[in-house]
Order: structure tokens, then sequence, then C-alpha cells
């Protein structure tokens, strides 16, 4: 079966870099060690039945398809390894790290899972799998299907996602690949409208076109005109070597008391914790950080309220100001909230899916200088994907924790993630070597800047008390 990936899927799959692998990563940490068998078999009856992970990509410079792989095994695709030296987390940063730098096998589907034993008696299960199959919010669908909310659950059925690729209308086959991206960038935001609507007799829905072309064309200057993001230690040569690392959870109870507390949202308060953690940072490196802002490249998911119905890559981008020249954590906190109000009520993430399709069939040059734009443009990625609230179980290993790494694009060298799951917010760094030797170091300060907003929080609980 062969099916046709969608531009923007095309254009995830062509922006692979030896600096900047397009894969996303993620670890659950899993209580216990699971047999390896058992393991495989899990994954075979409730990841495999996902058709999509059978394939692999044939990408022809004209067009890329989705073509079953003849020759799968899965013992090539679940491997099982053991840490070096004393096996902490030392360690498994460091295998985590060198396997993120690693690319994929483009001859085969392009995932892998890596079982990693740990000295304590626990493990880790590593997932690297490419972006082209999907985004955050497609896997955790897809993790969903192959975990339980108990040890020993009952035999569930595992239904596929969209079976068939998604049909063609006579006018996108007629016009061909240009009008394709137009389309899948507009099905994707739920913003397709047939052509036999007659706005003339609909005129509120003709004023509300208006209005979203307006702020589209608007957007697209923006984006257009945007200049360079600011000169910092994170910008700059990148190398192929990547590092990673993860706090320790905090708790989602204590981040919704200070949203409550300070009057914005749990995002806010995360943000506002990563720009705080930034500006430290650039400050140790002796960056000058008044006046200074920096820009984010921030995901938002572009699908329409309700389960997952497909696979693949549903989601716009906005470019977000990090207030890192703000010293104060409050007011650092009212200026992510003001900005990311602005964004929310933008056509920037539509915009940027038009871009993304696009850049799915344009040439490889093209491609290429639109890439370093867009990345010129932003010195670090962002996202923010919600997990189960609950504990899940993978092969009946209950999974004590979840991290996941955001790939980077260009010459973009730091992306930042945060996933929450189980009552807890995981937030996990990677970072090239050349641009941040030891993400650590910013995570020490994220932890920093979140104990000081909690306190501040409670001070202002207490003074209204």
């Amino acid at each position: 079966m062969s099916e046709r990936l969608s531009t923007v899927d095309t254009a995830w799959l062509r922006m692979d870099r030896p600096t900047n692998l397009m894969m996303i990563c993620g670890v659950m940490m899993l209580d216990g060690q699971p047999d390896l068998q058992h393991l495989r078999s899990v994954i075979e009856n409730r990841m495999l039945c996902f058709h999509r992970f059978r394939q692999r990509v044939v990408d022809h410079g004209f067009a890329a398809h989705w073509v079953t792989d003849a020759h799968f095994e899965l013992d090539w695709h679940v491997r099982r390894i053991a840490l070096p030296g004393k096996g902490g987390h030392d360690e498994l940063e460091q295998v985590v790290g060198d396997l993120i730098s690693t690319p994929l096998d483009p001859s085969k589907p392009m995932w892998q899972f890596h079982l990693i034993e740990k000295s304590d008696g626990n493990s880790a299960l590593l997932l690297r799998i490419h972006h082209c199959y999907g985004d955050g919010f497609a896997l955790m669908h897809v993790v969903n299907a192959m975990t339980d909310l108990e040890s020993q659950p009952a035999i569930i059925h595992c239904e596929d996602l969209n079976p068939v690729s998604t049909p063609r209308s006579t006018w996108e086959r007629v016009l061909g690949p240009v009008t394709e991206a137009v389309v899948d960038a507009s099905r994707m935001a739920g913003k397709l409208v047939g052509l036999e609507i007659d706005l003339m007799t609909k005129p509120l829905l003709a004023m509300d076109m208006t209005k979203t072309g307006i702020g589209l064309a608007t957007e697209s200057a923006f984006i257009a005109n945007m200049k360079p993001d600011s000169v910092t230690g994170l910008k700059g040569e990148l190398g192929i070597m990547k590092r990673v690392a993860w706090t320790h959870a905090i708790s989602l109870f204590e981040v919704k008391a200070v949203a409550d507390a300070l009057s914005c949202s749990v995002n806010d308060v995360l943000l506002a914790c990563v720009s705080g953690a930034l500006r430290e940072y650039l400050i140790g490196q002796g960056d000058t950080v008044d006046e200074l802002g920096i820009r984010a490249m921030v995901p938002v998911n572009m699908r329409p309220k309700g389960p997952v119905r497909e696979l693949g890559n549903h989601f716009g981008l906005v470019f977000l100001d990090l207030p890192v020249d703000f010293a104060d954590p409050i007011e650092r906190l009212h200026e992510v909230r003001d900005r990311m109000t602005h964004l929310k009520h933008s056509q920037q993430p539509m915009v940027a899916l038009g871009i993304l399709a696009a850049m799915g069939i344009v040439p490889d040059l093209l491609r290429e200088r639109i890439l370093e734009t867009l990345a010129a443009n932003a010195s670090a990625v962002m996202t923010n994907v919600p997990g189960s609230p609950d504990y899940r179980y993978l092969a009946g290993h209950r999974i004590n924790g979840q991290i996941f790494w955001v790939p980077q694009s260009g010459g973009i060298g730091i992306g930042i993630s945060i996933l929450s799951y189980a009552g807890k917010i995981n937030f996990g760094i990677v970072s090239d070597i050349k641009r941040v030797p030891d993400p650590n170091a910013v995570l020490n300060f994220f932890n920093a800047q979140f104990e000081t907003l909690l306190d501040l929080a409670m001070l202002q609980f207490c003074t209204q008390e």
C-alpha cells in the first residue's frame, strides 16, 4: 500500500540536517524492568495496529510516499541496552544524548525503542521517531493506546487511524502540488470552505472570512519583515552532538496555585519560569540582557477538539518574545501573559502552517533559505503537551514519569519541552553542545525561578487572608 505524505509532513521529512535531526524523542521511566519479549508483544499488538508504523518513506524528489516495509523486523525496532559505569542518572543522560544525536535509518520505518536497564533495578524506555510520522498530540495518542490504567488490564482492541490517505478533489489533482499545499494547510487548520458556498447569501460568513483574510495578510507581513533574533550565546554555529537534561517533576497542583494567585494560566507560569531561567543563564555567560528580547518558536495545536483522528502534523507556530529583560519575576510573568494573549488571537499559527506546507513542495535551495530565515528569527523552540492525568502502565510496569525532547529546526540550538503527567510537570531540555554545553545549568535556574514564584504567590495569598 502506498500513500502520499501531506505537504506538511513532507516538509518535516526534508528539514533533516546533520546538525539538527527531525526526531521527537521521549522517555518513559518504568518501575522495574519489563521482559523484552513481552514488551515487543505489547508494541506489536498496541502500536503496530497503526499501519503507519510498518511503513517507510520513499522520497522521489517531486513527491514522498508511505510504503509498507516488505522486510519489517520488530526486533530491529525494539532493542535493549545497559547503561555504562554506575548506571545512574548521569549515565542515562549521556546515553539518551548520544542516541538523540544518531540519525534513524531511512531505509526502514523511522522509529525505534531502546529499553535501557538501570543499576537500581528500574528501566527507561526511549522512543526515537521521525517528526514526519506525527506531532506531539498524535504521539501521545499512540502512547495512550500502548499503555493502561491498570497493571493487569483486560484485552483491549486497538483501532487504526486514517487507514487511507485523504482523498484529493478534482481541482487539487488538476492544479497540482502547489494547490495541494494550500488546501493541506487550510484543511489542517479547519478553515477549508467548499467552493459551493455562496458568500453573497451568507454575509456574516463573508465578513468573518474577510477579517480572517486581513489577519492572515497582517501576520504574513509581520513574519516576512521580522528582524533576526538578538545575538547571544544561544545563536551561532551548531555541531552534531546534543545533550539532554530534565528536572525532577514539579507539582501541577502547585503550578495551578501560583497561576490562580497571580491571575494567569499554568502555561504563563511555565513560560515565565523559562524566560527567567534563560535570563539568568545568559547573564552567567556574559550576555547583556538589559533591553534584550529573545524569541522562541512555540507550536500551536490546530487539531479540532475531540479525540485524535489521524497521525501526521497538525500544528502552526507562533513567535513568542521572551521578556528576559524583565528583572522582576511578577512583571515578567504578567508580560508573558499579555504577549501570549495577543498571540492567541492572531493568525500567526495559520500563516506558519501555510509556510510549512509550502516548504514541502518547493525546491531544496528555496526550502533551505526559508528554513534559515525562520530559524534566524528565534533562539529556541518551546512546546507544551498535555499527558495523562493518571499513572499508566506499560507491559505491566508502572510509568513513574515521562519526558520528551522537541527537535530544533535550521540553526536553532536549544529545545525546551514541557509535559504534564500524573499530576506532575516534567521539564526537559535538549541542546547543541556548541551552544549550551550543559543544559542542566538552565534547568537549575528554572527550578529556582519556580520556587521564587511559588513563594511570592504564597505571600500574596497570606496578605489577602
